[in-house]
């Protein structure tokens, strides 16, 4: 129900520090923003340092996340962008094919928040990214930093399930190898 009040948890502390990558799709300039905005104001009040790109559209975020999250050396990402519903069903398929990009790159152990409205108009979105309002942006930064704590706390991230290399030992709890 809109307006009704909801908890929001307490910003998680760390005592190593912490280094997220905002990434955005600026199709709606004064939106992305106002979400920047409340994620920088939210990842500062953490302590915790950023970088930002920006990518052309709510499609390419999980794109350059799952890059990022293979190639780079950041503790978690931030996805921020707006998708307004319009004429044609692209919109359907943006909405969700984003957001399923977005959670299966957090089963794979990216510790990301989504950020990315996808709303019905330009107010509906005006009042969402705005940080004095109900700050989407700072609240994909918050989850972010959220699943790092999570992260850390249980020991940080063991690799993927699956098949490896040949010749890629993997360590057995006795601090030996299966090769």
């Amino acid at each position: 129900m809109a307006g009704a009040s909801h908890y929001t948890l307490p910003l998680p502390s760390f005592d190593k520090p912490v280094k997220l990558l905002i990434v955005v799709a600026p199709y709606y300039r004064d939106i992305a923003d106002m979400m920047i905005a409340g994620a920088r104001a939210t990842l500062d009040e953490a302590g915790a340092t950023h970088e930002l790109i920006e990518v052309p559209g709510a499609l390419e975020v999980p794109a350059a996340i799952g890059q990022a999250h293979r190639m780079a050396n950041f503790d978690g990402f931030v996805a921020l962008g707006c998708v307004i519903r319009g004429e044609t069903t692209h919109y359907d398929t943006v909405c969700n094919d984003s957001s399923r990009a977005l959670t299966l790159l957090g089963l794979q152990g990216a510790c990301l928040g989504n950020g990315i409205l996808t709303v019905e108009t330009i107010e509906q979105a005006t009042v969402r990214a705005d940080p004095k309002d109900q700050n989407k942006g700072g609240g994909a930064a918050a989850a972010a930093l959220h699943l790092i704590a999570l992260q850390r706390r249980w020991g940080g991230a063991r690799g993927t399930v699956g098949f490896r290399p040949a010749g890629d030992p993997v360590l057995m709890a006795d601090g030996g190898s299966d090769a």
